[in-house]
């Protein structure tokens, strides 16, 4: 440019050395964040025999297991060897077999339905809810300062001092059962989700707005990849907390459900109904989450994740 100092020319030569490498760091991380590795995964497929990448399938939950078998066995041994009488812990035989004649009878099902209605409804809503205004209190300052104060204040409230004004409320029938899981599955859900969204890298929202993305286009290209992991997590916390909260809910005079039978297990002296109903709902809390987890892996097969040494 004619009349332009040596020093305004090398100024604008390094703003465009800087453009042009932050566009290039961003299609990068574009193209880390959006796009499959179909060749990382054939890589991984021929290097991994069939045989032995199926031998690990089986192998991992069959590890997990050995904890609370050798302990059931070790159990079943004290009592079987006398050292102790297991009346008011029965052996793991005594729980299989009430769970077996609670299942002949029909109770066992009626009961788990129940649980399972009022666990699927309590999940929904409180994951729709907890989704919203995290995301809300996530992405605009303003409704985070008007809202993540009362909703924090709120998660300090123990679950069992909600029990008697939802009753109040909503009477002792299904739907105040529901809107208690709700609230416990709503705190997990609305923390992760406006944490995961504060918590997005500045540098890729900032080669978004290079690229001049649109605010849908920001949330589908950069923030939601960025998000999702918390959120899957956020997702399992809650219904973790969901399924203790479900127990609370069952005691507000429910007739069935596998609270019920913990409850008529203790007034009734039946120290065999009430681990059986504990058992399964460890049962159902592992199936669950597990459910969660795979449905959410396919929607996660960009990151590069550190695993340890052994886990692949």
């Amino acid at each position: 440019m004619a009349g332009s100092s040596p020093a305004m020319t090398d100024l604008e030569s390094s703003r465009r050395s800087i453009r042009r490498l932050a566009i290039s760091i961003g299609k990068r991380l574009a193209m880390a964040m959006t796009v499959d590795l179909p060749a990382l995964e054939r890589t991984e497929s021929v290097e991994s025999p069939a045989p032995a990448g199926r031998l690990r399938r089986y192998a991992r939950p069959a590890l997990g297991l050995l904890l609370p078998v050798g302990l059931a066995l070790i159990w079943e041994f004290i009592v079987w060897r006398g050292w102790s009488n297991g009346r008011l812990l029965p052996p793991p035989t005594r729980v299989f077999a009430t769970i077996v004649e609670l299942g002949r009878s029909g109770e066992l099902t009626r009961h788990i339905a129940a649980t399972l209605s009022r666990m699927a409804a309590g999940f929904g809503l409180g994951v729709i809810a907890g989704t919203l205004l995290g995301a809300i209190s996530g992405y605009w300052a303003l409704a985070r300062r008007l809202l993540d104060p009362t909703v924090q204040a709120l998660r300090a409230i123990p679950s069992l001092a909600w029990v008697p004004l939802f009753i109040l409320w909503l009477g002792i029938f299904e739907t105040s059962k529901v809107a208690l899981i709700a609230v416990g599955v709503f705190f997990p859900v609305y923390l992760g989700v406006m944490g995961a969204i504060l918590s997005v890298d500045r540098k890729i929202v900032e080669v978004g707005r290079i690229f001049r993305l649109s605010g849908p286009a920001m949330i589908r290209r950069i923030l939601l990849p960025a998000v999702l992991p918390a959120y899957v997590v956020a997702l399992r916390v809650g219904l973790g907390l969901g399924w203790m909260f479900v127990v609370a809910a069952e005691l507000m005079g429910a007739s069935e459900g596998l609270g019920y039978l913990l409850l008529d297990g203790q007034q009734l002296g039946k120290p065999a109904h009430i681990l059986a109903a504990i058992v399964i709902f460890a049962i159902l809390g592992k199936a669950t989450d597990w459910l969660i987890e795979i449905a959410s892996a396919p929607f996660l097969r960009w990151q590069d994740a550190f695993r340890q040494i052994g886990a692949t």
